[in-house]
């Protein structure tokens, strides 16, 4: 069953956001709005990642690895400056975005099978990263007009 397989790719891709969330902080402590929101979204895919455990344990091992192209890079170091900031911003978004398709794809899974309980998950987890990127659109479009036409 291929849900297995993508259970395991949302586990490991919530727990690398977790940490490309707090590199983010950790690098823009100066920006005190994203390096506190920033870490709230850190614990929040830390909380994802570790409410899946169960679900991974009760589902088993996956039977096949997941596909060559389904992975996600997450983020090691930061940039600095406004533009900087702004491509950090970009980058969570997109990392975020895969988690977010990847919550909707497993609620529909877990729908045909008539699973309560992962319904229940991918409904409150997914809702929780729908708002991680309402935040991240909103910072990126506030940002954008100073970082993108004054000079710095």
């Amino acid at each position: 069953m291929h849900l297995v397989t993508y259970l395991h790719f949302l586990h490991a891709t919530e727990e690398t956001l977790s940490t490309s969330y707090r590199t983010v902080s950790d690098g823009h402590v100066a920006d005190g709005d994203v390096h506190w929101t920033t870490a709230r979204f850190a614990r929040q895919c830390t909380a994802h990642a570790q409410a899946l455990a169960p679900v991974l344990e009760r589902c088993g091992p996956a039977d096949e690895p997941a596909p060559d192209r389904l992975h996600a890079q997450g983020m090691t170091s930061t940039r600095d400056g406004p533009a900087g900031l702004l491509r950090d911003l970009l980058d969570l978004y997109q990392l975020t975005n895969l988690v977010d398709i990847t919550w909707t794809l497993v609620r529909q899974a877990a729908s045909a099978i008539r699973d309560r309980d992962l319904i229940h998950l991918t409904q409150q987890y997914g809702e929780e990263t729908k708002d991680q990127l309402d935040w991240l659109r909103m910072r990126m479009k506030a940002a954008a007009p100073q970082t993108l036409i004054v000079a710095t």
